[in-house]
């Protein structure tokens, strides 16, 4: 893992929402007639070959682990450049599921800290070298790995990625503000069990870990939806490094502009308007990007921790772990 060159400290909190929340859910939804013009007839021809290829999606649906996390935190993970900074820090995590994007594979696996879900929404193929993309692995060897993995993906993903999984798989639908293609799916397989997204993976994995697992809190890390002070968009070597293209300045959790792209300041604004809007706990322990950031600071409804701290916090009570297997032998020690 790498190290950060400086140190930052987070901006203060503000109670007022910058922005109001229709707003916030104007720019999350701003990009949904396009998507769905663009991906409408794809989604249609995979769902109808993942149909043939599984018989009935109910079989391997995602409410199959509906409540296994009552209660309990979810750590879910984007693909931002932060994770190159934190990610060996859940290998501490205890008991805490995490939720993956299928996009840090490689990474996550080359760095021993396998997520117990990985999520996968985008129905091109991209997903299938996105696997691999950036690792020390060949494509097949990451391929393998997948036997002792387990997948949730949407059931209109390119149906290739199901074929080379030789793992658990469990499907879920999504919801797309469109009658007729609704109906379309309906007239292949009745499956409602849906996950709202927000249209990112990332979304996917909150809302699974929240709606499904029954999870009390989120805890994001990866969640840059920006570029790093390294002007790099992920934590390895990528292709989206090559050519910025046009962005746009946001600030981040320390105070700090940085460019990124519109859609994912779009994604971004969904994710607050939920934190907003839905009762939850939200931590953000990427370290890095601009999730809940703004120039008079950042917002009260995602708090902003370290990763360590955190998952500290969820885990306090292994300090006391020896008093309570050995009270004769132990040290003494109080927690607080």
């Amino acid at each position: 893992m790498k190290t950060r060159e400086i140190i930052c400290e987070y901006q203060p909190i503000i109670v007022h929402q910058p922005v109001n929340t229709q707003q916030l859910r104007s720019n999350a939804v701003a990009n949904d007639a396009v998507t769905i013009d663009a991906f409408s007839r794809k989604w249609l021809k995979n769902i109808g070959e993942n149909k043939k290829f599984f018989g009935n999606f109910k079989d391997k649906s995602l409410g199959n682990l509906f409540g296994k996390y009552l209660y309990q935190p979810a750590i879910v993970a984007g693909s931002g450049g932060s994770l190159k900074f934190n990610a060996d820090k859940l290998k501490d995590r205890g008991t805490i599921p995490l939720l993956s994007c299928l996009h840090n594979f490689h990474f996550l696996e080359d760095n021993g800290v396998p997520a117990d879900y990985y999520v996968s929404l985008d129905a091109g193929e991209i997903v299938l070298e996105e696997v691999s993309e950036g690792g020390a692995k060949s494509e097949d060897e990451y391929w393998a790995l997948t036997k002792e993995r387990t997948l949730i993906a949407f059931i209109g993903s390119d149906p290739r990625l199901f074929q080379k999984w030789q793992g658990q798989i469990y499907l879920f639908n999504a919801p797309v503000p469109d009658k007729d293609y609704e109906d379309a799916v309906d007239a292949i397989e009745k499956f409602h069990c849906m996950v709202s997204n927000g249209g990112n993976v990332l979304g996917a994995c909150m809302y699974i870990a929240k709606a499904f697992f029954g999870c009390s809190a989120t805890v994001f890390v990866g969640s840059d939806f920006s570029f790093g002070y390294d002007r790099k968009f992920h934590a390895w070597n990528s292709k989206y490094d090559a050519k910025m293209g046009q962005c746009i300045p946001l600030v981040d959790t320390y105070g700090n502009k940085v460019p990124s792209w519109q859609s994912y300041a779009n994604f971004k604004s969904w994710f607050e308007w939920v934190s907003i809007q839905i009762p939850g706990i939200y931590i953000n322990c990427s370290e890095g990007g601009c999730l809940g950031s703004y120039p008079d600071g950042n917002i009260h409804t995602i708090k902003q921790m370290d990763l360590d701290k955190c998952l500290d916090m969820f885990n306090m009570s292994r300090h006391m772990q020896e008093q309570a297997m050995d009270p004769e032998n132990a040290q003494k020690k109080i927690l607080f």
